[in-house]
């Protein structure tokens, strides 16, 4: 295996507007009164295997 080169890259320029071509945009969303709930936030895996873990030793 050969170790890094001394020889340094070129910078690399990007095309033009490429770094401005996104916004960012907030919506404001309208919820009925009588609309259910919406989704709860995805838990991660462990969060889900210990609600398991609780609902099974609740049994």
């Amino acid at each position: 295996m050969t170790g890094p080169s001394g020889a340094p890259r070129g910078e690399h320029t990007p095309a033009p507007g490429i770094t401005w071509t996104r916004a960012l945009v907030r919506v404001e969303e309208v919820v009925d009164d009588d609309a259910p709930d919406p989704d709860p936030v995805p838990q991660n895996r462990a969060t889900r295997r210990a609600v398991a873990r609780a609902a099974r030793r609740k049994k």
